[in-house]
């Protein structure tokens, strides 16, 4: 009897704890599904971490004078355009003193400006200005090489104590068949085409310039060289400068001779539709990403950032030009030992890795592989082009230029936008008569100088419709205005009820929302023409891209999306598109044209 108390007494027990423990559950599922979690902590970013910042070309943004060049007092009396854009910094092209072979990345004088573009005075008023405006300015720095017609050059030609192995100079290599003739030290070839050396008859040596001519390597296997370049960067820190572009990093060591002198000569690459006198007739190995590079890169940001600590100064941040593999490119973040390097490498790959014949798994690809490969805490970054390459819609289609846009923008990370891709700009026409680039002049000839020239990329912002599209009072400018200014220009755009402008505007506002500044990200091709991304933030609205890279219609399933849910509301959509803002889409079936880019928002997942 007293056993099957036990036993009755045991079985109230159980059911009352199974009871309360269910009870206890059900209350948590319920308490689950009426209370929303908690919002996550938003740790406030960094000025650039997520910034847009947009590369003014200055010699083609905005001419004040009327003598056909732009200049640094024409980007001051348009700093409201950024405001209004959306950007958070601008970074310009090299403003120093040049003879400009190189327009400005053939320096002579590292702490002056060049007078084409105007005085120190004039650098000084548009950097106060900026930052009244909330602008941050970045400057584009050269530290590979400087002019041969700087002093520095000159000193070191002239064997000046102290200037003797400023530049990377070498006897000639032994003919061992004409003891009276003179060899270049190695077949290594410019990145403007022909050989890497040049003889100086002044020292009777070969100094090397892995560009122009005129554009002479430093030697930093000099302390002096590597002290002068902290000196500068010093300088212009201290002008107000909010850090820099660091441009042709990859250059920055050659392998050095063995000890009887003699360079070694590079392999061939094999590439049997170049010319021996073009870039990438060999494979470069001697010449490019030699691991040394990265130690000094260090010690720059260290440099700077003990700088920075000493003034109490906002970040002074340090970008890297670096074009290279996956791999070499990442290291300009850090190392495993700790050290840190760039805020971030520029990201090529848009410009490298894909154009019009790309398709959406292309795409997905490229993003997913840049994400994966980036250190664990660092930023990425996002360029669509830039001064050296074909201007967006030229390398893709036009119809694509609103989702590369939303693409470049709604990623996380920093984006950087080239002038003019605000609002469409293409390549302007530039015939051979009317050429600069020194590229072009040195590889091309008149029927085939398009295939090399920059010059297309660089033709003068289009501000209007007015004389030189606004540029410039004066008709003849330094590089021709593209013929469709008439109908790709800033104030029409403004004035248009739709237009790339305004789709940008969007997109810049859209940033500022937690999703896109701390949520995650999703992307995948849903078809092989069309990809979604997709920004997402517990407590917060939810917002994806639906693009069609494709150049014919495609229809897409949207609820097998994973985080999306609901309704998706229309938030902007390219300017040949049919919906506009606030339409609403059925997820189980959307049709978008060739090239169509939807930015659609939902309910909070």
């Amino acid at each position: 009897m007293a056993s099957c108390l036990k036993i009755v007494l045991y079985s109230i027990l159980s059911i009352i704890v199974v009871g309360a423990i269910a009870g206890s559950l059900t209350w948590a599922i319920l308490a689950s599904r009426d209370d929303p979690p908690d919002p996550p902590e938003l740790i406030d970013l960094d000025w650039w971490e997520g910034t847009v910042i947009y590369q003014i070309y200055p010699r083609s943004f905005k001419d004040s004078d009327g003598d056909g060049i732009g200049d640094l007092k024409g980007i001051t009396s348009e700093l409201q355009h950024f405001v209004e854009t959306g950007v958070g910094a601008i970074w310009m092209s090299p403003i120093f003193t040049s003879p400009m072979v190189d327009f400005g990345y053939d320096i002579s004088n590292f702490y002056e400006i060049h007078y084409e573009y105007g005085t120190m005075a004039d650098f000084e008023e548009l950097v106060e200005k900026a930052h009244e405006l909330g602008i941050k300015v970045i400057l584009d720095l050269i530290p590979n090489h400087a002019s041969t017609e700087s002093e520095y050059f000159k000193r070191s030609e002239d064997m000046e104590p102290g200037y003797e192995d400023f530049f990377v100079w070498s006897d000639p290599r032994p003919d061992p068949e004409n003891s009276t003739n003179r060899l270049v030290p190695s077949n290594w070839i410019s990145q403007f085409g022909g050989s890497v050396w040049e003889w100086s008859e002044k020292r009777q040596q070969y100094y090397l310039h892995q560009f122009a001519i005129e554009q002479a390597d430093l030697n930093f296997r000099q302390e002096v060289v590597k002290q002068e370049m902290l000196n500068i960067m010093r300088f212009w820190l201290e002008k107000g400068a909010d850090g820099y572009r660091i441009d042709a990093i990859p250059h920055l060591f050659e392998t050095p001779p063995n000890s009887d002198g003699i360079y070694p000569d590079e392999p061939l690459s094999g590439n049997c539709f170049l010319n021996p006198d073009q870039p990438g007739y060999t494979t470069q190995i001697h010449v490019r990403d030699l691991i040394e590079l990265y130690d000094v890169f260090f010690e720059w940001r260290e440099y700077v950032d003990n700088l920075q600590q000493q003034n109490s100064w906002e970040t002074k941040v340090l970008f890297a030009e670096a074009y290279a593999n996956i791999t070499m490119t990442m290291l300009y973040y850090g190392d495993e030992a700790g050290r840190i390097g760039a805020h971030f490498p520029f990201n090529f790959d848009f410009i490298t890795s894909l154009s019009a014949r790309s398709n959406a798994r292309d795409f997905v690809y490229v993003i997913q592989r840049w994400l994966t490969y980036m250190p664990h805490g660092h930023v990425a970054n996002w360029v669509l082009g830039n001064h050296d390459n074909n201007r967006l819609p030229s390398r893709f289609r036009t119809d694509m230029v609103d989702g590369m846009n939303s693409l470049n923008l709604m990623l996380p990370g920093v984006a950087v936008t080239y002038q003019g891709e605000e609002i469409g700009m293409r390549d302007g026409f530039v015939s051979w008569e009317d050429t600069q680039d020194v590229n072009a002049i040195n590889q091309g000839n008149e029927d085939n100088y398009l295939e090399f020239s920059r010059d297309p990329a660089r033709t003068p912002y289009h501000w209007d419709s007015s004389t030189s599209a606004g540029f410039s009072t004066n008709i003849s400018t330094w590089l021709p205005v593209a013929n469709d200014y008439l109908v790709i220009n800033l104030a029409a755009q403004k004035l248009a009820p739709r237009s790339h402008y305004k789709v940008y505007q969007s997109l810049t506002k859209l940033r500022q929302e937690p999703t896109l500044t701390h949520g995650n990200y999703h992307i995948e091709a849903l078809t092989e023409n069309t990809l979604i991304l997709v920004r997402y933030l517990v407590t917060h609205d939810t917002y994806s891209l639906v693009f069609n890279v494709g150049n014919q219609t495609d229809t897409v399933n949207l609820s097998r999306v994973e985080y999306l849910s609901g309704s998706l509301d229309v938030y902007t959509s390219s300017v040949h598109s049919n919906r506009v803002a606030g339409d609403t889409l059925d997820l189980d079936e959307v049709t978008l044209q060739a090239g169509e880019a939807l930015v659609l928002k939902s309910a909070p997942t």
